[in-house]
């Protein structure tokens, strides 16, 4: 959807009496220690609007939000509710004054059910004593069809993948029935179907008088969204203004200070021979008491200094791809895959290590990270056994390659010894990214490379992606961000419902031609409905 359409579809709908804020922030300040997260910011919101909150990480967007939402209580400044001071002793307190809020992290019981998670703490009881399931997971479901998702309310949460648990945090929190709702990067795991249906739920609340903020990276989608946008930078107010009187540059040069070119455009490469060969792909995972194809006739080649990108819908298999090729996919796998025209077997990560292949995964915190480790560790976590001397750890050799990680990809740490969980976005990114860097890889497979991190941060990997791709490695990228893919592919594979409907070159692949080749179809053939 163009942005004009999006402002189209906003004046069709009629909006409720915005001229009295129903939240106001006056002078806030937040320090931890003798850091300075919030200096002197302010802030309003009204009914029935959804206003965009933007800034690079570190900025002080989700500080400010987690104060209005009662998560941090200590702070100086006034925070007013619907004109009256208010002072949140408590999460509690605020969703008593009618706040909720969606974190960017996930915050879910794995071994509970979907309507177990989304009713926890508020479960309908049955003589006020037992928990009635059923009643629970009637009202589930009458609340995920409200939202157009397609989600079993008994299944478990740790059955669901990422993407599929972020919708059941956007249902959580518009289950209690919330006037001011807090979106914390809402669409980070989401396909852009998923997008756009959300969306749509968004600009329906917001018709109904429920006031919105909406924090995210994504500039394409906050002025679809957004009437008016706030920017913060170093922890200070920058701009409040009617997201109609901007561009995306000028909202990229409030938040980072500079313009952000198209890092890598007009960068020419001569790709070299083929480094990687794919031939009938397939991929069958355990389903009830049998198997589904979750994979099936996938085909291609990546030459040395090539970036492959993958697009698709949310579960049209493109991580599955990248599993299967690195030989951590679950399931039976199958045909025929070739490095430098040989043929070659990957059951295992450590196959996939030892014939120079490298994956940066999309859950970064979960799967590339030891979040309590150290940079140093993390980088190294590959390489300890061949790093060490008559069975014990290099620490010096182990070090120095951190060193060279951290000045290489320009990390942003204390130290060496920084806990990495301690780390930005973008700069846990680059330590994932650092560590299989290390290990010399020929081939690097990225899953959603930049989700999650800012917009000064995509920059740099960007450009990190680039330089790599020019000093000869071959790249496959997965992202759901289709300007990201259109921006770093040569070319672009395109899966829909685990099959590949298509191989894009550069000049071929626009936005529409992807969405169609990813679009699902019926039996006839045709894109469904």
């Amino acid at each position: 959807m163009s942005d004009r359409d999006a402002a189209s579809d906003r004046r069709s709908t009629p909006v409720p009496d915005r001229s009295q804020p129903v939240l106001t922030a006056v002078s806030v300040s937040k320090r931890f220690g003798g850091v300075v997260a919030l200096r002197d910011v302010g802030f309003d919101l009204k009914p029935g609007e959804i206003h965009a909150l933007m800034g690079e990480n570190g900025a002080g967007k989700s500080t400010l939000m987690k104060i209005l939402s009662g998560v941090y209580t200590t702070y100086e400044g006034a925070i007013a509710v619907d004109g009256e001071p208010v002072r949140f002793t408590s999460v509690r307190d605020a969703e008593a004054a009618g706040i909720a809020i969606i974190h960017q992290e996930l915050n879910l019981v794995p071994e509970l059910s979907v309507a177990g998670n989304i009713f926890l703490g508020r479960e309908p009881l049955i003589a006020g004593l037992i928990v009635d399931r059923k009643a629970s997971t009637k009202a589930a479901r009458i609340l995920l069809d409200r939202l157009g998702i397609d989600l079993d309310p008994e299944a478990r949460i740790s059955s669901l993948r990422v993407g599929e648990q972020q919708l059941v945090e956007i249902a959580k929190a518009l289950s209690m029935e919330a006037r001011i709702l807090i979106m914390d990067e809402p669409t980070s795991a989401l396909s852009p179907a998923e997008c756009q249906r959300l969306f749509k739920v968004i600009r329906q609340l917001a018709a109904d008088g429920v006031a919105i903020v909406y924090i995210s990276h994504r500039i394409d989608e906050v002025m679809q969204l957004g009437d008016r946008v706030t920017v913060f930078r170093d922890g200070r107010h920058v701009l409040t203004r009617p997201m109609r009187e901007l561009s995306e540059d000028a909202i990229i040069a409030a938040m980072v200070g500079r313009s952000l070119l198209e890092a890598g455009s007009g960068d020419e490469r001569v790709p070299g021979e083929t480094v990687l060969s794919v031939h009938g792909l397939s991929l069958s995972a355990p389903y009830r008491q049998g198997w589904r194809q979750v994979l099936g006739g996938v085909d291609f080649e990546l030459r040395v200094g090539e970036i492959l990108g993958i697009g698709g819908l949310l579960g049209s298999g493109r991580t599955e791809i990248l599993e299967t090729i690195f030989g951590s996919s679950e399931g039976r796998a199958g045909g025929d895959i070739r490095l430098g025209g040989q043929p070659v077997e990957i059951r295992s990560p450590r196959d996939a290590r030892r014939h120079g292949i490298a994956l940066v995964t999309e859950d970064r915190k979960t799967q590339g990270l030891h979040l309590a480790a150290s940079i140093t560790d993390n980088v190294a976590l590959p390489l300890v056994g061949r790093l060490a001397r008559f069975g014990l750890r290099s620490f010096a050799g182990e070090a120095g390659l951190a060193r060279q990680a951290v000045k290489s990809l320009g990390v942003r740490c204390d130290s060496i010894e920084q806990v990495a969980g301690t780390l930005s976005g973008g700069n846990q990114q680059k330590v994932v990214i650092g560590k299989w860097l290390a290990t010399a890889p020929r081939i690097l497979l990225l899953d959603e490379p930049t989700r999650g991190i800012d917009v000064g941060a995509k920059r740099e990997i960007y450009d990190l992606v680039f330089k790599l791709a020019r000093d000869g490695l071959a790249i496959v990228v997965v992202s759901s961000e289709l300007p990201e893919l259109l921006l770093l592919s040569d070319r672009i594979l395109v899966m829909s419902e685990g099959r590949q409907t298509g191989m894009l070159t550069r000049a071929e692949a626009t936005e529409e031609r992807i969405m169609q080749l990813a679009a699902p179809r019926n039996s006839r053939g045709k894109a469904a409905a």
